[in-house]
């Protein structure tokens, strides 16, 4: 069975609303789902998933420090251990998106092995967004 961790940071709820769909997609693909916010997250969480969901909200066109904080402590920690291992990132912004770089290219230095392209919200996840969310989700647990 596919163990789907989710590590998000959100500030307005926005990045919080769309993690929630990636979490609802991975489990209709029968996955075992574990959710948590950067700051809580741990390195262990990262060794333990067979794959793993990043989100965060676009911050001066930089992934949120939530997000950040956990790929700082579990860089080390796990490095050469997550090799290949299937990810998925999704960002919400106010316009720019430019984060998505930022939460790439930390996951390229991981060696993850990026298995959609990102989703990108504006805003609040609303409509085809959400389902975007959901499919993305689902990806990642049909990638294990």
């Amino acid at each position: 069975m596919a163990k789907v961790l989710i590590v998000y940071c959100s500030m307005s709820g926005n990045t919080k609303a769309a993690a929630i769909a990636v979490a609802e997609g991975a489990r209709s693909a029968k996955a075992q789902v574990i959710f948590k916010e950067g700051i809580e997250a741990q390195p262990q969480d990262l060794l333990d998933c067979t794959a793993v969901a990043l989100g965060s909200y676009d911050a001066f066109s930089y992934m949120g420090g939530g997000l950040k904080d956990f790929l700082d402590r579990a860089f080390y920690p796990t490095q050469n251990q997550v090799t290949d291992k299937p990810y998925a990132a999704f960002l919400t912004h106010g316009g720019g998106g430019k984060a998505i770089g930022s939460i790439e290219s930390v996951a390229n230095s991981f060696k993850l092995k990026k298995i959609a392209e990102p989703v990108l919200v504006k805003g609040k996840p609303e409509g085809q967004v959400i389902a975007d969310l959901k499919a993305l989700g689902a990806k990642l647990a049909a990638a294990v």
